[in-house]
Order: C-alpha cells, then structure tokens, then sequence
C-alpha cells in the first residue's frame, strides 16, 4: 500500500490537452486562481485574528461579542469556496483511488472522465443555485439574525463566485480529458494502422 511518496508534486499550470479554444479562459482562471489564494490567506488570517480578539475580549474584558462569530465565518466561507478552483487545478481534492489500481488503463481513463463530467454538472448546479441564493439575499435585503445584521449577499456572494469559477475550472479540465482521450485513440488507431 503506497502512501503518497510516489506521487509528483502538484503543480498548477495549464493542461497541456486543453483545447486551443479554451485556452484563454484556462490562462485567464489561472491568474484568477493566484489571486484568489493570495485573498484566502488573508481572509484565514483575518479570520483568526477576529477569533483570538473575540476570545480575549469575552472572557478576559467581559465584552460583548456580537460581530466577531459573523466575520470570521464569511472569511472562511470566502477563503473556502474561492480557493477551490484553484485546488482542484491542482487536482487536489480528495479523491478514491482505490478502483484505478484494478481496471485496465483505458477503462481508468473513461472512468477519470465520467467523475469530471459528473462533478462540472454538479458544481455548476451548486453554482447557479448559489447565484439565485445570492439573488433573493439582494432583492429582499436579508440579513443575519445578529444584533450586527450583516447582509446575507456577502457569503451567498462569495459563494457563488467561488462555485462559478470551480465550475469553470472543472470545465476545462473536462474538456482537456475529453481531448486527451481523443488524442490516444487516435495516436493508438494510427500505430496500428502502420503495423
């Protein structure tokens, strides 16, 4: 059983199967990406700095603390939802390898697409969901229930964008594996013609 050692180091880069067409929207999602790992390592630093203050100030001044639960949670929704286009250009979520040491080659790559194809329909669903979420927040001006009442479009926002730009990703990545498959099929029906 391996643990990982074996494993290239991830990097983040443009699939070099990606489609001539895609091409500008995959350079463009990965400046985006940069960006936004640069935001969510702030927002996780505000975060626990807004906790740490909170915690100081309840317990050892006795103050109220209203706003502080409220910020931290958006930062981390922002940090989490908009940096996960830019874990999975690195392919880095979790995924269960455990079916591609059985199948064949071939039936790993097929299967390595359906899971792309599946998870693009499902993050794009979440995102168009998120975007009415987002809508409805703005429109009718929601709040949270907090004495603070921070709008509700900041992190209906947040997330949204963040779903929108993992679909996105996904899309891409989709549309390089789908191209990838293409490319072997065709190199492996033109070697077999020759021989």
């Amino acid at each position: 059983m391996s643990h990982g050692f074996e494993l290239k180091p991830a990097v983040a880069g443009i699939d070099p199967d990606t489609p001539a067409v895609l091409l500008p929207l995959a350079r463009l999602l990965h400046l985006i990406n940069q960006g936004v790992v640069v935001l969510g390592m702030l927002a996780l630093l505000v975060a626990s700095c807004v906790l740490t203050y909170s915690v100081v100030s309840r317990y050892v001044m006795k103050a109220s603390t209203d706003w502080q639960d409220e910020a931290a949670v958006f930062c981390l929704v922002g940090a989490t939802f908009l940096c996960g286009a830019f874990v999975q250009s690195l392919r880095g979520h979790v995924g269960i390898e455990a079916m591609a040491g059985l199948l064949p080659r071939s039936v790993n790559r097929l299967r390595l697409a359906l899971v792309d194809l599946l998870c693009t329909a499902f993050c794009a669903f979440f995102a168009w969901k998120s975007w009415t979420l987002f809508h409805e927040a703005w429109v009718e001006g929601q709040t949270t229930s907090s004495s603070w009442a921070p709008p509700l479009w900041i992190p209906y926002g947040l997330m949204a964008l963040g779903m929108t730009l993992l679909s996105l990703q996904l899309l891409v990545q989709l549309t390089a594996r789908i191209n990838g498959l293409f490319k072997k099929n065709n190199s492996a029906n033109q070697s077999g013609v020759g021989a």
